[in-house]
């Protein structure tokens, strides 16, 4: 996210290109970044049947890595994208909406749409969700681990970059950008449940909600623990997510 924040900043500033059509030229790099970072570091990691403490280990130092390179190229000041769309607003009936805050939210709600298409009506995503389930049958059934590895870190990291640049228009970053957003990237996987991306999306909703009206009995300084105390509750209450819920729903019925 840090990266395409400065990726879409860089192509602004120097050669004057619309961030949102930076965000979306962010798509292809990032897409073959990330290709890269799985080819030279992840593919090293012993192979397993549920992700373990060494690619956790190796992310976080390569996320550390990346941080300390944007400081050292970009400084620790923070940067913004100002264009003629920051301060335009869209009425909506009684409603007045910030354009970009549409165009993000519109952005965010296609790539769920494309990510739900690609896991469940494509041979790749298919292959993708054997390769999670079971490495080991899906390479029986002819799937190429290495492959399809690679273009999921690709895909993955495509979106990151996609939404690192979108978000810089929204407010201010520097090279610590994106870190606030982990915690909550964590609540929402947890709430929405790893193999449903309909979930996730219920999951941001209702963790948007939760924040946005806890602001009327938690003073501001405590904000940032409504999400470790919500991520607290879910694991303790329905670790399979609101998914898992509805599966199980649909069980007894």
């Amino acid at each position: 996210m840090m990266l395409g924040a400065y990726f879409a900043y860089e192509l602004f500033e120097r050669l004057h290109i619309d961030p949102v059509f930076g965000a979306v030229l962010a798509l292809p790099v990032f897409f073959a970044f990330g290709m890269g970072v799985h080819w030279l570091l992840v593919r090293w990691l012993p192979k397993s049947d549920q992700p373990t403490l060494s690619s956790l280990l190796l992310m976080f130092g390569f996320w550390l890595v990346l941080q300390n390179l944007g400081y050292l190229i970009w400084g620790n000041l923070d940067r913004s994208i100002l264009t003629s769309r920051t301060l335009e607003v869209v009425p909506l009936g009684p409603l007045r909406i910030s354009e970009l805050r549409l165009i993000v939210f519109i952005a965010a709600v296609t790539c769920l749409i494309i990510l739900q298409l690609i896991l469940h009506k494509s041979w790749f995503g298919k292959a993708m969700t054997a390769l999670i389930q079971n490495p080991y049958a899906a390479q029986i059934t002819g799937v190429d681990d290495q492959k399809i590895s690679r273009l999921t870190f690709g895909l993955g990291t495509a979106f990151a970059g996609f939404a690192g640049a979108l978000m810089a228009m929204l407010s201010s970053f520097n090279p610590d950008f994106g870190r606030p957003l982990l915690v909550r990237a964590f609540v929402i996987i947890v709430l929405g449940g790893l193999e449903s991306v309909s979930g996730v999306a219920f999951g941001a909703l209702i963790l948007a909600l939760v924040e946005t009206f806890s602001i009327l009995v938690i003073p501001s300084g405590l904000q940032p623990a409504v999400s470790f105390v919500l991520l607290v509750v879910v694991l303790l209450v329905f670790p399979t997510g609101i998914a898992g819920l509805m599966k199980r729903k649909w069980r007894l019925a």
